[in-house]
């Protein structure tokens, strides 16, 4: 039963991250055709709809709760949804793919730090090797597999926008140890509120200083990408991967998202696939194979 449970974790976290990657991508085509901002704000305007549409009675269902509980779920809602979408989406007006895709890979080790730090949660020597070579396959993802070429990485405005996505959502991913016992539509819907809500003055902050951009037609499909995939879909199966194999391990599999970034950048965008992106891919699921079958006593 337990090696079952563990496979729909790692089916959920897979399907998560390649939801994400696609996000990068998507942040990636929005400029110039939607403000981060308003794409931020219309992601989860129809996410909202969505949610509140398919889980009306067991948002009733699940109130008492929630009523209880509503400090953590806000939380969620404007760490894990509004900062890390909005400060990534920003920092991508500012700074490289290369740059973006190294410093999202220090999520995990982010997570295993705070871990530590507040639960003594223990690591093994293989998770480590683990990250290290899933952090090795997205820095060969990020240079195009010329590692040397990471050695002129600079840091500018849109790397230190990145710093604070990465410590938000390694955050995020820590608090949901402390997430409510209540259903995943509930769990989704009301920090997806607040997330709306909390957007509300930043697309009035960027309109007041004339930086909105109003989407046209390629705007408004990244805004319904977005909406489905990378906030609905994503966010359900990675709270699931959680539940089911624990935060340290399931961050490991954050280091997929460069790499699906890459693979659908060629797809999409209609880069060339090369070795060294076969190579990355290899490295990341290698890396979480070792990682998983020396997995601590403490997840």
């Amino acid at each position: 039963m337990e090696i079952i449970l563990h496979k729909k974790a790692y089916l959920c976290l897979v399907i998560a991250t390649l939801s994400w990657g696609g996000n990068a991508v998507a942040g990636k085509l929005a400029v110039g055709h939607i403000s981060p901002m308003m794409l931020t704000f219309s992601r989860w305007a129809i996410a909202v709809a969505i949610i509140f549409a398919i889980s009306a009675p067991q948002l009733k269902k699940d109130w008492p709760v929630v009523r209880k509980r509503l400090p953590i779920l806000i939380f969620y809602g404007i760490v894990g949804y509004t900062t890390f979408n909005a400060v990534l989406y920003t920092a991508l007006n500012y700074t490289t793919a290369i740059n973006v895709a190294i410093e999202q890979a220090g999520i995990p080790m982010l997570i295993f730090i705070i871990n530590f730090i507040l639960f003594r949660t223990r690591v093994s020597i293989a998770q480590i090797i683990g990250f290290s070579l899933t952090l090795v396959g997205v820095a060969l993802t990020a240079a195009h597999g010329d590692l040397a070429s990471l050695l002129d990485l600079t840091v500018n405005f849109g790397d230190a926008l990145m710093l604070i996505a990465v410590v938000a959502y390694a955050v995020y991913t820590v608090s949901l140890r402390w997430k409510p016992a209540i259903d995943w539509r509930t769990l989704m819907a009301v920090p997806a509120f607040f997330a709306l809500l909390t957007t509300v003055p930043l697309v009035l902050w960027e309109q007041a200083s004339d930086q909105i951009i109003w989407p046209d037609a390629q705007g408004w499909a990244i805004v319904l990408y977005t909406a489905v995939f990378a906030s609905l879909l994503a966010q359900v199966l990675y709270i699931k991967g959680v539940e089911g194999i624990g935060p340290n391990r399931a961050s490991l599999f954050i280091n997929l998202i460069p790499v699906f970034g890459t693979l659908l950048s060629v797809a999409i965008i209609g880069e060339d696939l090369q070795l060294f992106h076969v190579a990355a891919l290899v490295l990341a699921l290698g890396g979480i194979a070792i990682a998983e079958k020396g997995k601590s006593a403490s997840p």
